[in-house]
């Protein structure tokens, strides 16, 4: 079977029915569940700063350009912090977990975070492992020397992700490649965001699957004998330029995560290898894609924003996934309009990242917002997600212009609220908020031209939801994201066929009811 073929099968293989749930694990041990901590032995420790001068700056003030702060240590701890670090632990009896800066679907956190620097001080060059357990740096490898030059010293950062798949995958099953990958977007949504308060621009690299798998020392299989093995994801420079330099003087062994897996499931093996491949930027590269996105809608979304709203540092730290919304609470418009604009391109700095076109196009089920009709909506987030989905859509949607500053068209009115239920697999938090999103993805064209957009788009629609949840937060409600749902029955309410469009994420937003009963305890003492 040809990469295109495994990724289609795989897709179509691992969706929820209405009568039939993904193949998943029969049970649960929640006490044998896997380490959510991958720690490297034998290696030196660097313990991050955690008294830093955080820049002081109101939410709106992140999508700004501003001056970009030294790449000192103590700033690279401010971008881990508010980005992939713990932000509070919580306890029930005896139970106690983590939160972190960004969501993960059931709370698993599959992403483990790499560091490259060059000419830290402080630092001494080299890759890292970050450990987000007690907000330090682990020394995996040394650089191999430059020749001399301009470049050879210049300070420079760069993080690279990857994924540990069997941390979903005991929960979730064959599905759990899903939902490494929506994670993957959240947490590149998180760094911008973290990366603008220091004036940092994020940019992900075009790297070969073989060159990001030495940089990230994921090449040396005899390291991993007996223990998870890592997925590489991606790269982004954080400060400077150019790629990392090639890595000797290994350090360490990983830990072992799970010692008695009880589950095998070998699809995410094969979807993970017919889907490596590099990011496909589009011609020009980024900046081509940067003035395409700063439309007059981007810059009416900007227009929006309330001036001196909440300190943007401080809801990095606060954003949590909702476990409850209240049912009732009546959502501003002004509010609605906010939050729609954070998902177009140039309306959130989560977004700055992206170096794509836009290729997902969220559809709403709108309960309770002031002045919209409940009802299903669509936000083509593009000219081809208009024109494209108007043609494959059922054929008595409305398609009527309600807003004359965002392209949010009302495709009938109705109430949604148990449409939106029964389709996120029976959740009731699908219909107790504001409105709940279908991610809608240009699927089967990008993937034909590579199968690794099949990861791409997955990372685009996590980008959104963290884009969504973030504002969300700075406006005093709260999102969640929603990984189960059942997929055709989706396509049959938009009166989609086959697959050039498929739902891939849904998330919900509304005013969250807290559970009292929990403690919540600082993230390090």
């Amino acid at each position: 079977m040809d990469a295109v073929a495994t990724v289609r099968a795989y897709h179509e293989r691992t969706k929820h029915r209405l009568d039939k749930y993904a193949a998943g694990p029969g049970s649960l041990d929640w006490d044998a569940q896997p380490s959510p901590f991958r720690r490297w032995s034998g290696t030196e420790v660097v313990h991050l700063p955690r008294d830093m001068a955080v820049p002081a700056l109101a939410w709106d003030e992140l999508l700004a350009e501003r001056r970009a702060a030294p790449p000192t240590l103590a700033n690279l701890s401010v971008l881990l912090r508010h980005a992939v670090a713990i932000t509070a632990w919580k306890q029930y009896g005896a139970a106690r977990w983590s939160l972190r800066a960004h969501p993960s679907s059931g709370n698993l956190h599959p992403t483990e975070t790499w560091l490259c620097a060059r000419g830290i001080e402080g630092l001494d060059d080299g890759l890292y492992h970050y450990q987000p357990e007690d907000h330090s740096l682990e020394r995996r490898a040394d650089f191999v020397a430059m020749a001399a030059g301009a470049a050879a010293g210049a300070p420079a950062l760069w993080l690279g992700f990857t994924t540990i798949a069997w941390r979903e995958a005991w929960k979730y099953g064959e599905r759990a490649f899903r939902y490494c990958q929506l994670d993957l977007g959240h947490v590149l949504g998180a760094v911008a965001c973290s990366a603008a308060l220091l004036g940092w621009r994020p940019r992900l690299q075009a790297l070969a699957p073989e060159r990001l798998d030495g940089c990230l020392g994921l090449d040396r299989a005899e390291e991993f004998a007996g223990v998870e093995r890592e997925e590489a994801e991606a790269m982004l420079v954080l400060y400077g330029d150019g790629e990392p330099p090639a890595c000797r003087d290994w350090h360490g062994r990983p830990s072992l995560l799970d010692a008695r897996p009880m589950y095998q499931w070998p699809v995410i093996d094969e979807v993970a290898e017919a889907t490596r491949g590099v990011l496909v930027l589009p011609p020009g590269g980024q900046a081509a894609v940067d003035s395409a996105n700063v439309s007059s809608l981007a810059r009416s979304a900007k227009a929006n924003l309330p001036e001196g709203m909440a300190d943007a540092a401080a809801i990095l730290l606060k954003r949590r996934s909702a476990q409850a919304f209240d049912d009732q609470t009546v959502m501003p418009l002004t509010v609605f309009r906010r939050l729609l604009g954070a998902m177009l391109p140039g309306g959130s700095a989560a977004l700055s990242p992206w170096p794509m076109p836009a290729r997902i196009h969220p559809v709403l089920l709108v309960h309770r917002v002031e002045g919209i009709a409940t009802g299903l909506y669509c936000l083509p987030r593009a000219e081809s997600g208009l024109t494209g989905l108007a043609k494959v859509m059922r054929g008595e949607f409305a398609w009527a212009a309600v807003d004359a500053a965002l392209p949010l068209y009302q495709l009938i009115a109705a109430k949604a609220a148990r449409t939106a239920r029964t389709l996120s697999c029976h959740q009731d938090i699908a219909s107790q908020g504001a409105f709940t999103v279908m991610f809608v993805a240009e699927f089967a064209g990008p993937i034909a031209e590579s199968p690794a957009a099949w990861r791409h788009l997955h990372w685009e629609a996590g980008l959104l939801g963290h884009a969504l949840t973030l504002a969300a937060e700075a406006d005093g409600w709260r999102g969640t994201g929603i990984g189960c749902f059942f997929d055709d029955a989706d396509h049959e309410i938009l009166g989609l066929a086959g697959d050039p469009y498929q739902v891939i994420y849904h998330f919900a937003v509304g005013i969250p009811v807290d559970d009292d009963r929990l403690t919540t305890l600082p993230a390090y003492d």
